[in-house]
């Protein structure tokens, strides 16, 4: 059974493949051109974060530094921004754009807004879904002879979650950025001619997210496929 080198996983692949390495080379260089620009008034991302957290009545919201190159997020269960080293501490475009965009997602979460409260709820069931999910399929998919295809179709559920999940975090994060950007000229951090720089960072992060949520569907549809070619087979 050509299951673990189906010639025909490529063609669902490939595309959501080239899609994240082009994604991944853009943010690469937007974040490596724009992370040279400073900001007018010379804040850090640090700075920028607690201004529009506090502009907004977040003084509660802490902003702590973690390790890590863009590991750049915001904790909704504990109410904390943290922001990676070269966006914490950086004076640059690109950090002005992250540190936005990241105090973007504290304001959505303040404000109640849907598309992240359903992504919040949702977490648990993808943290298991996106390790157990293609487990069971593959079990599934292998047994379906002597136990039928429940099993694999158990598999591609808990996936879909997954997958689901990709989804929701693309409107949630288009949000944060559209935020990022009206705030940071509002407060007079940047002004309008200086959102080429953040635009191209924010706009590159995004396309990731695009890469990510192709990335899944791909895999859920060679899932469907595969099971359901099989079902006919079985007829």
């Amino acid at each position: 059974m050509p299951f673990y080198f189906d010639p025909l996983y490529l063609i669902f692949s490939i595309p959501a493949l080239i899609l994240g390495f082009w994604a991944q080379m853009r943010v690469q260089s937007a974040f490596s051109r724009y992370s040279q620009e400073p900001t007018p008034y010379y804040m850090t991302g640090a700075e920028i974060a607690r201004r529009i957290l506090n502009f907004n009545g977040l003084h509660d919201v802490r902003v702590e530094r973690v390790g890590g190159f863009l590991s750049d997020h915001y904790d909704p269960i504990q109410r904390v921004l943290r922001l990676s080293p070269n966006i914490y501490d950086g004076n640059s475009m690109a950090a002005a754009g992250v540190a936005a965009h990241e105090a973007g997602h504290a304001i959505q979460h303040a404000q109640g807004y849907l598309p992240l409260q359903v992504r919040t709820a949702i977490v648990p069931i993808v943290s298991i879904g996106s390790w157990v999910g293609p487990i069971l399929f593959m079990i599934g998919f292998l047994l379906a002879p002597v136990l039928g295809t429940g099993l694999a179709w158990a598999g591609i559920l808990l996936f879909a979650g997954v997958a689901a999940f990709t989804i929701i975090t693309l409107p949630v994060e288009f949000d944060a950025s559209r935020r990022a950007k009206e705030l940071l000229v509002a407060q007079g951090i940047i002004q309008p001619h200086h959102l080429k720089g953040v635009s191209a960072v924010l706009d590159a992060a995004a396309l990731t997210y695009v890469a990510g949520a192709v990335q899944a569907i791909s895999s859920l549809l060679y899932y469907v496929f595969l099971l359901t070619g099989f079902s006919r087979s079985e007829e």
